[in-house]
Parts: C-alpha cells; structure tokens; sequence
C-alpha cells in the first residue's frame, strides 16, 4: 500500500473526482430548464421535490444509471432502482409508496437480470413497482427509475444552521462490489431490518430532532456534505478522523464510497445524543464528524491540519445554494 495523501491532495481529489463532476452538471441543467425563478415549497437541489398536500408533503425522486453500471451488474443495478429511491424519501423525512420503472434493453434476455434486480428490491424495502415503461429492442441497456413518497415533516438540504453538529450515519455491515465504488450492505441483509433502518430517517423528522439531511451519494461523503452546505449557504469543517470507516477500507477509497445506506444530517448540539441513539439502536454507526458555521467555505481536517475543498463565494457546484425559498 502506498503512502496516505496529505490533506491537499485529498481535497483535490474530492473536487476533481467523477462523482462531484456530475453534480457540477445540475447547475447548467437547471438554468437550461429556466427553473432556477421558480417557487417550489423545497428548494431545486433537495433529494426529492416536496409537494404540500394539506397534511404533509408528496415527495417525488428518478434515478438514472450509467449505462456501464446496467452492463456490468444488472441484477445490482436493478435492485439500487428501488434501493437509492428510497434513500431519496428517507432523506427528506418521509416513507416511500410507490416506484415506476423505464428499462430500454437489446433482447428479453437482457432485460431479464435487470427486472429480476427490481422485483428483488421492491421486495425487500416493501415498495411495489406499480407500472412504467419497457422497450426489448433498443441497441443497449438504459435503466430509470421514479418513485413516489409521503412526508409528515421534511428534512431538507436548504436548513443546516451554523453552530449545529455534521453527523455521519453508514451501515458499515457490507463489502465493496468491485471494481465499482458501491458499498452494499443490503443484497443478502434482512429485509425487516433494511425497512426498519430506512424508517429512522422519519422518525427523526417527525420527533423534530433534524431539520436538514442527504444521502450520500456517488459523490461521497465529502461531496454530498458540499451539496448539503451549499443549499444550506453555509460552511464546514469535516473530521475526516470521526468519518465511520469499515475495518481494512483506506480513507482515500472510502471518501468516494456509495455506500447503501449513508446519510448526512444536520443537528442542534442538543438533540445529538438523541440522534446517534437511534442509529445506534439499529447498529448503524453514527458521529459527529463537523461543526456547520457561516463561512461557506468547506475544509478537510485531520490531526490539527485543514485544506480548502470548497470555495462557494468562488464558485458555485449545483447552483442552488443560499437556502432561499
């Protein structure tokens, strides 16, 4: 094994990784759609869009895969079509009800491992997949997928304050599916105790012990907490020495990790007991990696040191930041 990089060197690597290089794509997107103008009652640039229905809140999230992802792990990536929607819903606080499925394949048989991957994973989290669309004659495998959910009280990505507590929880009971950066810890788990970990998220919400909060996602750890800060127009100080780790896992490896399930939130110093208890109680590991403070600026730390990821003041990432409704 080679030398750990300095603090520099990571937070380069962050910013020019694959994963944040997508996200950057949102901001060009949103402005081309001309949505940036437009009320909504969450911010663009949240997990799902919340819709308010009178007593609580319709929430609605897509997912599309990368077309070598759907060759390489069909099965898997069938499954993630129900499993990272509903870590969608769960990071806006709600429980999800419904997803729908678009699946462009060659022939019936290759489609089959893909729907096969679906069916699996609506089973497992309870979701059913209630309709979509499908095409078994298209030149390759083009995999999408949409689900609907229901929120009492949002978590969002535009109500991290400064002097709250950055917490990390991650399900570290799982292996990575070389070569890809997915960390699953859901295929093979019980599916009881997957809706039951899933459920925390809503819990917390509806107990009022979180205001803000985002699944990490294929930009990992570091990169979700910039589109969580980002939203929010705040900044960060992350302890890359607090970030729950697998045993044998290199840091370098884990901050671009998308782990099944890995959640950010936001927390007032006075509720943080209250929430790494309840991650604690399903055996998900849960820290304080970060104070939230108003420079919106974000920076690594470890062993005394800082380095610069992020510069908002500088330079935007998804262009949704400064937590204005």
């Amino acid at each position: 094994m080679g030398a750990m990089p300095d603090l520099a060197e990571i937070a380069r690597m962050i910013r020019d990784g694959q994963g944040v290089a997508h996200k950057r794509d949102i901001d060009a997107v949103i402005g081309r759609l001309g949505l940036g103008d437009r009320g909504a009652t969450v911010s663009l640039g949240d997990d799902c869009a919340a819709i308010s229905d009178g007593d609580g809140f319709l929430l609605f999230a897509i997912e599309g895969f990368m077309d070598g992802f759907v060759a390489a792990d069909p099965y898997f990536a069938g499954f993630c079509g129900v499993m990272v929607n509903v870590s969608d819903i769960a990071a806006m606080g709600g429980r999800p009800i419904a997803v729908v499925d678009a699946l462009w394949s060659r022939d019936q048989g290759h489609a089959d491992p893909v729907l096969a991957g679906l069916r699996a994973g609506a089973a497992t989290y309870g979701v059913p997949v209630v309709g979509g669309h499908s095409n078994t004659r298209n030149e390759a495998e083009h995999l999408a997928v949409a689900i609907l959910g229901r929120a009492k009280r949002l978590l969002t990505s535009f109500d991290a304050k400064p002097g709250d507590v950055l917490v990390a929880a991650i399900d570290l009971r799982g292996r990575f599916r070389d070569p890809h950066p997915y960390w699953d810890a859901a295929t093979g788990a019980p599916p009881e105790r997957l809706r039951g970990d899933v459920a925390v998220l809503a819990e917390i919400a509806e107990d009022g012990l979180s205001q803000a909060a985002k699944d990490i996602s294929m930009a990992g750890l570091v990169g979700t907490a910039l589109m969580l800060l980002e939203c929010s127009g705040v900044g960060a100080a992350i302890r890359l020495d607090r970030i729950p780790r697998p045993d044998g896992i290199p840091l370098a490896r884990w901050l671009t990790a998308f782990p099944s399930y890995g959640y950010l939130l936001s927390v007032s110093p006075d509720r943080l007991g209250s929430v790494l208890d309840r991650f604690a109680a399903r055996g998900i590991a849960a820290e304080a990696i970060g104070s939230v403070d108003a420079s919106r600026v974000v920076r690594i730390a470890q062993a005394g040191a800082e380095a610069v990821v992020w510069d908002f003041a500088l330079s935007p990432l998804i262009g949704c930041g400064g937590g204005v409704r």
